[in-house]
C-alpha cells in the first residue's frame, strides 16, 4: 500500500467513523479486524453498557474460556475512557480488555492501561497485558493483533488418560 493509498484510507475510516449512520458501521469493521463478536452476536445498535464486542479464549485444560471485552472509539479518547473500559473489566469479570481507537492514545491513556496490570495465563504460562491500546493505523499498516491467548476447543484439548488393563485392551482385539 503506498503512502498516498493510506491517506485515502485513512480519509474514508475517518469519515465512516464520523458520521451518524456510518459510526456503527466502523464499530463492527473495528470489531471485525481483531475477530471479534459483536455483543448479542449480531449487529445491532443501542446502549453496550461499555461493552462493543467479545473475543473468547481458553484458561484452562477443561474448556474453561476467558473473555476479552473490546471497546471502539471512533472520537476523541482520553484517559477516562480508558478507566472505564477497567471498571467493566470489573463489573463483568473479564480478563482482559482490548481499547481500539480512531486516535492515537495519549501518555496519560497509556499509563492507565498499564496500572491495570496483567492476566497471567496459566495454560500457556504467560502474562498478558490485562488492557491494550490499538490504533486502527497500527491494525491496518503494522498489521499488529491484540496480545491474548488461544482459544483451544475442546476437542483439540488433551483428554484424559484412561487407564485399562491388558485383558480389557485384548478382549478389543479378539485375543
Amino acid at each position: 500500500m503506498t503512502r498516498d493509498d493510506r491517506r485515502w484510507v485513512a480519509i474514508d475510516v475517518t469519515y465512516l467513523a464520523q458520521s451518524p449512520e456510518g459510526r456503527y458501521q466502523f464499530q463492527w469493521w473495528a470489531l471485525d479486524l481483531v475477530g471479534a463478536q459483536p455483543v448479542g452476536g449480531t449487529q445491532k445498535k443501542g446502549a453496550d453498557r461499555g461493552i462493543d464486542g467479545v473475543i473468547s479464549f481458553s484458561t484452562g485444560p477443561r474448556g474453561e474460556v476467558g473473555r476479552a471485552l473490546v471497546s471502539v472509539k471512533s472520537g476523541a479518547v482520553n484517559a477516562g475512557m480508558v478507566r472505564d473500559l477497567k471498571g467493566v473489566l470489573e463489573r463483568e469479570k473479564a480478563e482482559i480488555g482490548l481499547f481500539i481507537t480512531l486516535e492515537e492514545p495519549t501518555a496519560p491513556m497509556r499509563q492507565e492501561a498499564a496500572t491495570a496490570g496483567v492476566y497471567h495465563s496459566a495454560l500457556s504460562g504467560r502474562d498478558y497485558p490485562r488492557i491494550q491500546l490499538l490504533t486502527i493505523r497500527e491494525l491496518l499498516e503494522e498489521h499488529r493483533r491484540p496480545d491474548l491467548p488461544l482459544l483451544v476447543l475442546p476437542a483439540y484439548q488433551q483428554a484424559e488418560r484412561v487407564e485399562k488393563k491388558a485383558a480389557e485392551q485384548a478382549e478389543l482385539f479378539g485375543s
